[in-house]
C-alpha cells in the first residue's frame, strides 16, 4: 500500500501529441465542412423555406 507505481514513461508522453494532433485535424476539418456548407447556402435559392405569400 506504500508502494509507489510510476507510470509508463512509453504512453505519457506520446499520447498527449497525438491527442492533440488528432483535435486539431478534426477541427480543421469541422471549419471545412461549414465554410462548404455556408457557401453552398449562399449560392443556392430558398427552396426549402416556407412560402412567402403577399396578402
Amino acid at each position: 500500500m506504500t508502494e509507489k507505481t510510476t507510470p509508463p514513461s512509453d504512453g505519457a508522453k506520446p499520447a498527449k501529441p497525438n491527442r492533440e494532433e488528432r483535435l486539431r485535424q478534426a477541427l480543421r476539418a469541422n471549419l471545412q465542412k461549414r465554410k462548404s456548407q455556408a457557401r453552398a447556402r449562399k449560392a443556392a435559392p430558398q427552396a426549402d423555406g416556407p412560402e412567402k405569400k403577399d396578402a
